[in-house]
């Protein structure tokens, strides 16, 4: 076998090619549907069937399994999703990516796309200097798809022909013939692939491209793509090992939903072979090859008529393929999708060229019989790519159909063997916002706005512990409180760190117009909601300090200042709502109000404080922590409509 290293360099940055022109085009995508996939994200519910659905939507648009199932673990680790939403999200997941199969199958072997690439940039390039956002992503759409396809033509180049190097199919000889081992031994090689280059989809390509040069056989390639399924939640899998426990689940659930597919479909897999090579027989159309039997009564001049008919076709012999069964009967396929992106008729030039080859050989009509038949996939490598993409969707979809009554149970196993270690480990924390874990910069914009939801609410249970140190008499209570007051302010220090670090890491990559919008008004709250976990802090201190020198409040300072109290957390209600609203729908019409019912009530407050300090009422220690406590609360009232603001900004 000739295949120096050279060539296979060439085979890699082949592959890498196609992997890059997938990103380029799915980050694209995601940048023109970006406000799409946040309301379908926002959706999300405990609906199983709805949860299938959603997942093949997202992972549709973004034409990446491992994309959506790394940001379903994440979401589960945030406390964003459950574990049994998650799961039917994995499942609609694994539909979803049987798409970019039959986007390969179909432009990359059944039409000559690859000779469109070119003119797909220059018409795309310019789009990129585009000042419109939305122009300048689809632009990015074409030129990755473009290179989607160049990719896909150069991996073709660079796997070798069998006919030049049959040495290959000597070596390949030894693990094809060995029935259910030589299944079993391509499912780990299919699995291997997909773990090595880290995209099921580039795996689907490669192995799309050994069998149509007809390296293994259908059957093979078709355990592979099994493999394929298995080896893709690896990446889940390995981003959930920085994660809480709930995240682990969730991976382990997705690879044991797919793994449970394969072992039905080993079982199945003889049966399944069978009936996608009688259906492809049966349904030329299907396959994109097209073909007809030819038996006759006495048998003609091979060697003749093949020459003659060569000369006949010219070009469009590239689309034809004939084989003698017998002396007596013939074999005629052709590529009905090749042949049409070119503009050539192949059914009718094969039948014309045909019936007038055979006249000049002096066979007439009544001396032979015509049959159309199609074209079995284990029998010609042209009908491979779209008999394995029926394969891959419909393996998917049996399993999904299967499985997806038995959530809980999944989800109950999963439970059993990863159980919670601890408190801690049940507690929802942020360690994948900190990692930056997600690919994709579109997504990880939304994942940072869950996360932003979850910090709201954090600031609420901190909140809500501050006035509790004004009315608690005992220490011991005080001091617990004191503690949780410190651990949630801590708490807000290290989100506000993480998820700053998470989006600056996502502006690295380039961002749309209203992406890049989207990060500033995000920075801009999250500073917002820290500084007010400063300020109850703050308070907190305080209060700590004026209850060790005693300074107590009067019962009239009391009741005041709960009023003031009670106002700031109808602001921060209405904050946390707007933060769990679609941004697109929030106003400031309640926010203005209620920060005005704030302001008000603080100039009421100053003005009663300074009129009793004259006339000495209490205490002047007692005063200047009562000051400090209203001034405080309204400052947190202001960042509170701040947050807000920035949310209306945003949208």
């Amino acid at each position: 076998m000739n295949y120096s290293l050279m060539d296979l360099l060439s085979l890699i940055g082949a592959l890498g090619f196609f992997i890059y022109g997938m990103k380029v085009m799915s980050d694209g995508i995601q940048k023109v549907a970006g406000n799409r996939m946040r309301r379908i994200l926002s959706a999300m519910t405990s609906n199983r069937v709805f949860g299938v659905f959603t997942g093949f939507i997202i992972t549709s648009l973004v034409q990446s399994s491992s994309a959506t199932t790394v940001m379903v673990v994440s979401f589960v680790n945030a406390g964003l999703l459950s574990l049994i939403e998650s799961i039917g999200v994995i499942m609609g997941a694994n539909i979803g990516t049987t798409l970019t199969a039959w986007l390969i199958s179909i432009f990359g072997f059944k039409v000559k796309i690859s000779a469109m690439a070119l003119p797909i940039i220059a018409f795309g390039f310019p789009m990129l200097f585009s000042s419109r956002g939305s122009i300048k992503s689809w632009g990015e759409v074409l030129i990755g798809f473009a290179l989607l396809f160049m990719g896909l033509e150069f991996l073709k180049d660079s796997v070798p022909d069998l006919q030049s190097n049959p040495q290959v199919l000597e070596f390949l000889s030894q693990y094809t013939d060995k029935g259910l081992l030589s299944t079993l031994i391509f499912i780990g090689v299919g699995t291997v692939i997909t773990i090595v280059v880290q995209s099921s989809s580039a795996a689907m390509a490669l192995t799309l491209v050994m069998c149509y040069q007809g390296w293994i056989p259908f059957q093979l390639a078709a355990a592979m793509i099994l493999g394929e399924n298995i080896g893709t939640t690896i990446t889940a899998n390995l981003a959930a090992l920085v994660a809480n426990v709930h995240a682990k689940r969730a991976a382990r659930a997705h690879f044991l939903f797919n793994t449970f597919g394969v072992v039905w479909m080993i079982i199945a897999f003889p049966l399944f072979i069978s009936g996608i090579n009688n259906y492809m027989a049966n349904n030329p159309t299907i396959s994109g090859t097209g073909g007809r039997q030819y038996s006759f009564e006495q048998p003609p001049s091979q060697e003749l008529f093949d020459t003659q008919l060569q000369q006949s076709l010219g070009d469009a012999g590239e689309f034809i393929e004939w084989t003698w069964v017998t002396p007596k009967k013939l074999n005629m396929h052709y590529s009905l999708f090749k042949a049409a992106g070119q503009g050539i008729d192949i059914d009718s030039l094969a039948a014309i060229r045909i019936s007038e080859e055979l006249v000049a050989l002096g066979i007439t009509a009544a001396q032979y019989h015509v049959v159309n038949i199609g074209a079995r996939p284990s029998e010609e490598a042209s009908a491979i790519p779209i008999a394995l993409s029926i394969f891959h969707t419909t393996f998917n979809i049996l399993n999904v159909l299967m499985l997806v009554w038995f959530v809980p149970f999944i989800a109950r196993t999963v439970t059993r063997f990863l159980p919670a270690k601890g408190v801690d480990d049940e507690v929802f924390h942020l360690s994948f916002i900190g990692s930056g874990m997600m690919g994709t910069a579109e997504l990880s914009i939304i994942e940072a706005r869950k996360e932003i939801s979850k910090f709201g609410e954090i600031i609420v249970k901190l909140y809500d512990a501050v006035p509790q140190l004004l009315h608690a008499t005992e220490e011991k209570k005080f001091q617990k409180l004191m503690k949780r007051v410190a651990k949630y302010e801590d708490m807000t220090d290290r989100m506000e760190l993480e998820i700053a670090k998470y989006l600056s890491k996502a502006s690295e990559s380039e961002l749309s117009n209203d992406a890049s919008r989207r990060v500033r008004s995000m920075l801009s709250i999250i500073s917002d909601l820290e500084t007010i976990g400063d300020l109850c802090y703050q308070i907190a201190q305080n209060l700590e300090r004026r209850r060790a020198i005693k300074a107590y409040f009067t019962p009239e300072l009391r009741q005041k200042s709960e009023l003031m109290f009670i106002a700031v957390e109808k602001s921060i209600s209405n904050m946390t709502q707007n933060l769990n609203r679609d941004y697109e729908k929030v106003t400031l019409t309640e926010a203005k109000d209620i920060e005005e019912e704030i302001n008000d009530l603080r100039n009421k407050l100053r003005n009663e404080h300074l009129e009793n300090i004259e006339k000495g009422l209490y205490p002047i220690h007692s005063g200047m922590y009562y000051n400090d406590l209203i001034h405080s609360l309204e400052k947190i009232g202001d960042h509170a409509f701040d947050v807000s603001e920035a949310i209306v900004l945003e949208s």
